[in-house]
């Protein structure tokens, strides 16, 4: 089997990698190096390279990975359902995992959202939603309720709809031209905002009133609010209050507008409950579904949706039903995966499980609070993160390759430095990503 550098040769030749300059995979020298490394396999938490150096995943692989690579659980069900049926499509068919994954996922919402509608990615989960709320108030002979409402720092993906509700300038303003308008609201919940003394609960609060003042003037013109709930990731893992969601279902209800919580990165246990928006004891009216859904195994997002939106789209009009598809919709293997994930869930109480874990990780990460260039040390269930007071524009780059030769796989976004494991993560792993934090903080400040 070839090493790294032969992999790594034919990758650069041919591949063109996500989210990244690609120059800066090339450019060793540069300050802006970023090290593309080739991985052989996975095991639990670990990544292996073709040159047999492992790097714990501590960022669950773009935050998709749950239960460990090479999961033996979900690898049995992959197989079963490889003998059985590899896919069909969902126009006019049906299968029995689909139906199952439908089912479950509705009851994890006590029923309140009752209809699954699936694509294979975070960023088509968002367009179908805005989609769906759009076509709704049109339905039902409300069409000047088409405009759509987010976060300051939101992030809600990057196709051209869903980059309408994305506050993210990296992302947005080369693509600008192509994309439809939205408001973001604001002040912010983000709690690193807060005047000196003030706690969480108070910036959320303060933060809604500015949400009632803008729906207040633009209520009868907005279909949806689409949230982050708890934890904005793109933003810097920037975390609020669960009392902010609290007030924007009452404002929402008040207003008669959508509510769309976007839990994409936050759902499946990552915040603590199974669905983040659980914490302030809300339902959403639709919820978009992706990353952890699968265990980190293969591509598939789901919309949720209450039942009152379904009924508006039964018609014998065709041009009042929902025309939008993609052709790998509901596919078997990925929705086989994602039960055998529900199912880890359930027989492992897995929630229960992760709070020791979690608390593990905040005492590790604690000594942290006193580094004189760190700011905002904070953690949400199985999240934590803190900001680094640095004006080095390359910090990220330098303690990312850091990290990397400590043996880990941690990403900042910026100055954000944050964690986010699978959770077969043991003691030893969180000592083991914390050693790493330290070194990298300490190398990357340094230069």
């Amino acid at each position: 089997m070839s090493g790294n550098a032969d992999w790594l040769a034919r990758s650069q030749a041919a591949v063109w990698h996500p989210c990244t300059q690609m120059r800066h995979h090339a450019d060793a020298a540069s300050p802006a190096h970023l090290p593309l490394i080739p991985i052989a396999r996975g095991e639990g938490p670990w990544l292996y390279d073709f040159d047999g150096r492992r790097y714990l995943d501590g960022i669950s692989s773009w935050w998709t990975n749950l239960f460990g690579h090479a999961n033996p659980q979900i690898n049995a069900a992959l197989r079963d359902q490889l003998d059985s049926l590899e896919h069909a499509m969902l126009a006019g068919f049906t299968h029995r995992p689909v139906v199952e994954l439908s089912e479950r996922l509705s009851a994890l919402t006590a029923g309140s959202l009752g209809h699954a509608f699936y694509a294979s990615d975070g960023a088509s989960a968002t367009e179908i939603a805005l989609k769906m709320s759009f076509h709704y108030w049109r339905n039902v002979g409300r069409p000047e309720k088409a405009e759509f409402l987010c976060l300051a720092g939101s992030y809600h993906g990057e196709t051209v709809g869903a980059l309408a509700v994305t506050d993210v300038a990296i992302f947005k303003d080369a693509y600008a031209p192509l994309v439809r308008h939205a408001a973001q609201v604001l002040p912010s919940p983000d709690f690193r905002l807060a005047e000196p003394g003030e706690p969480p609960a108070d910036v959320a609060r303060r933060a809604a009133a500015g949400l009632a003042d803008w729906l207040e003037k633009n209520g009868e013109r907005t279909a949806a609010l689409i949230v982050e709930p708890l934890v904005q990731g793109a933003a810097g893992m920037a975390m609020y209050d669960p009392e902010y969601l609290r007030l924007a279902r009452q404002l929402c209800d008040q207003y008669e507008v959508h509510l769309i919580c976007d839990e994409i990165a936050v759902g499946f246990g990552r915040t603590g409950s199974f669905f983040a928006h659980e914490q302030a004891a809300i339902r959403p009216d639709l919820m978009c579904l992706s990353k952890g859904i699968s265990g980190g195994y293969l591509p598939l997002s789901v919309v949720l949706s209450s039942d009152t939106i379904y009924a508006a789209f039964l018609d014998d009009s065709v041009a009042r039903a929902f025309l939008h598809s993609h052709s790998y919709t509901g596919n078997p293997l990925a929705c086989r995966a994602a039960l055998a994930t529900l199912d880890i869930f359930e027989r492992n109480d897995v929630i229960a499980v992760n709070r020791p874990k979690a608390q593990k990780i905040a005492e590790r990460l604690a000594p942290l609070a006193g580094h004189p260039q760190v700011r905002h040390l904070r953690q949400r269930g199985m999240i934590a993160a803190f900001d680094v007071a640095t004006d080095d524009p390359y910090f990220s780059r330098r303690f990312y390759r850091a990290a990397l030769d400590a043996g880990a796989l941690l990403r900042p976004i910026g100055n954000t430095v944050y964690l986010m494991p699978p959770y077969v993560i043991d003691e030893a792993g969180i000592e083991h990503l914390a050693m790493a934090i330290e070194r990298g903080l300490d190398a990357a400040l340094a230069a």
